[in-house]
């Protein structure tokens, strides 16, 4: 594994530093400026990093704040949760993304969501995607809903999300275009170089369909207080006691 700083580090040995070490690589984070943020070492990031760590939940908090993220995202209290349970947050605030943003918030690969029309009528289905010269591609089976819906060039709606159920705020963004397949050989190899993220779901899957986007857009729900939020990005409000 290689940190932000281009050095090699060993394989984190429990859940906590596993889900730390990646945190920092999606913010693109040296161990030094991750330290600066929680008021720490860079010594001791590591040692959270690589070793089996069991940090006061002072620390935790710290941590969690310099990581823009949650105790309970970090320490997987999260895992396996249907978000979306928590009670509203206070004087939460809700904010359009424009478009240049909204593909920063893709991030380049992951997973999402594509609504497409089946035999059976109009479903949602988790994907893996990645985005390859300003469209989203999917690896997919030749007798998928998705690859049918290519080979007519039907339109889709792709969204993907990030939700932080503890201070009940988050982010989604939706794609709206036509799909299709992609059969010439030359554009299927450049794209699979490209792709770094095999699907979840096994082999079988090597049909490529790219969406073209038609409509991006984006929405946002701040709370102010919460991690990640910039001050003066809310209203504020009278402080509750």
């Amino acid at each position: 594994m290689n940190t932000a700083d281009g050095r090699h580090t060993p394989q984190a040995t429990s859940d906590l530093g596993r889900r730390v070490a990646v945190r920092r690589a999606e913010l693109g984070l040296s161990r030094e400026e991750v330290a600066e943020r929680a008021g720490s070492s860079p010594s001791y990031i590591a040692y959270v990093e690589e070793r089996v760590p069991a940090p006061g939940i002072e620390f935790l908090v710290r941590l969690a704040n310099a990581l823009e993220t949650t105790v309970q995202d970090l320490t997987g209290a999260t895992t396996g949760l249907a978000p979306g349970g928590a009670r509203a947050g206070y004087r939460a605030r809700m904010e359009e993304i424009d478009e240049a943003e909204c593909w920063e918030l893709l991030d380049g690969h992951g997973v999402g969501r594509v609504a497409v029309e089946g035999r059976d009528g109009l479903m949602v289905i988790p994907v893996n995607y990645q985005l390859v010269d300003g469209q989203v591609v999917f690896m997919t089976a030749a007798d998928s809903s998705l690859a049918r819906g290519a080979a007519s060039g039907a339109e889709v709606a792709f969204e993907e999300d990030r939700l932080d159920e503890a201070f009940s705020q988050g982010w989604s963004v939706l794609v709206v275009g036509s799909v299709r397949t992609v059969s010439d050989e030359t554009s299927v190899r450049r794209i699979r170089e490209a792709v770094h993220s095999e699907p979840w779901a096994g082999d079988g899957r090597d049909t490529v369909v790219t969406l073209s986007p038609r409509r991006v857009t984006g929405r946002r729900i701040r709370v102010p207080g919460a991690p990640g939020t910039p001050p003066g990005s809310a209203d504020q409000g009278p402080t509750r006691q």
